[in-house]
């Protein structure tokens, strides 16, 4: 358990230094992700962003558990 909440520690302190280039990466703006625009209503899913990133974490936890 201990190893676990340090390495989730240090996986959320490397995503804050990386956020101001994580923000320029078209995650979160994939052609799969449907965005509805009406007057006072905005809906966003974000359904090919979520695909990929569930491939990629479970590749990611995947590797680790090899």
């Amino acid at each position: 358990m201990g190893r676990t909440l340090i390495a989730v520690g240090i996986a959320i302190v490397l995503i804050g230094l990386l956020w101001p280039y994580l923000q320029k990466l078209p995650i979160g703006r994939l052609p799969g992700d449907i965005l509805i625009r009406r007057q006072g209503f905005t809906l966003y899913m974000p359904l090919a962003t979520g695909l990929v990133l569930s491939i990629l974490l479970s590749f990611i936890l995947w590797l680790v558990r090899r």
